[in-house]
């Protein structure tokens, strides 16, 4: 198994899945890269997009891509450095790994590749669908356009599925331990009119998903990885009090979370995204999470 963004959230974990049951993993490695440890250290593939170098020796043959990389959304505010950026590391950077894998005599039969339902934009009660239309702002743009990039890897006949991702919830990374942190000091509540949509799933849902996205064929094209349950911001900060025992009496107004992150306030934390996993359902996916409460718990009692 080929992997892009193998040392991020999902990456690491999804790793240590592979691994546990026999695979081989050969993580793709960019000069910014850090260190990689345990069972992968040394089985690594060279790529650097900016000096176009790809290591195709080790990379031939390969069963499958699982592609993770992209600089976070969330890191920093949206200027237009930032924003370069973050088309260049799916964008360019996709755009240069799919025409590499395309001059292998054997390419990856399987890409399973990273969204995010950001492409559907700020929707209100629409319930969305895979069959929904992108939205306008930046970050739906951008996930068409990364998409589009990634359909690429059909023209040498390989199987392309794109998981659009919603809220992970993990309790060491993601958005949910700066969810929590407010609450900690009694100062949580809902963000904005906390009528807004939340589509969510857990570290571990996101997981099995993409395992269940490279061993379906069925499953191609973009696909909605979500639980099959979206609540209200308002809802949602109410269980996250209630899981961590907190009282939920401080709102953050849209302004100030504007004031405070600008552009990205109305993208991540304000946006209405009721996203509903129709091919997912449709493929017959196991849910392991369809409850907010027990899926928090889940979470929060791995770290403690």
């Amino acid at each position: 198994m080929l992997i892009t963004g193998s040392t991020g959230l999902v990456g690491t974990s999804l790793s240590r899945r592979l691994e546990s049951q026999g695979h081989e993993i050969l993580p793709l490695v960019r000069p910014e890269t850090r260190a990689m440890s345990g069972r992968t250290q040394g089985k690594t593939v060279r790529w650097d997009p900016a000096s176009d170098q790809f290591d195709g020796a080790k990379a031939e043959g390969a069963d499958a891509l699982i592609h993770l990389a992209g600089a976070s959304i969330a890191d920093g505010r949206w200027n237009e450095a930032r924003k370069s950026l973050l088309r260049i590391s799916r964008l360019d950077a996709t755009r240069h790994l799919i025409a590499a894998l395309s001059h292998l005599k054997q390419p990856p039969r399987v890409i399973v590749s990273a969204s995010a339902i950001g492409y559907y934009g700020d929707r209100g009660e629409e319930s969305l669908t895979e069959a929904s239309p992108p939205g306008n702002s930046f970050l739906a743009q951008l996930c068409l356009e990364w998409e589009s990039e990634v359909a690429r890897g059909a023209e040498f006949g390989a199987r392309v599925a794109m998981l659009r991702f919603g809220i992970i919830l993990a309790a060491n990374g993601g958005a949910l331990p700066q969810m929590a942190l407010p609450f900690k000091f009694g100062a949580g509540g809902k963000l904005g009119s906390g009528l807004q949509w939340m589509s969510w799933l857990t570290l571990d849902e996101a997981v099995n998903m993409i395992l269940f996205a490279l061993t379906n064929p069925d499953l191609s094209g973009p696909a909605n990885a979500v639980a099959p349950c979206p609540v209200r911001n308002a809802e949602f900060t109410r269980v996250l009090a209630k899981v961590l025992h907190r009282p939920a009496i401080f709102p953050a107004p849209a302004f100030a979370l504007r004031l405070a992150v600008g552009e990205m306030a109305d993208a991540l934390l304000l946006a209405s995204q009721r996203v509903i996993p129709t091919k997912l359902d449709e493929c017959r996916y196991g849910f392991l999470h369809t409850d907010l409460e027990e899926a928090l718990r889940s979470v929060l009692e791995k770290r403690s």
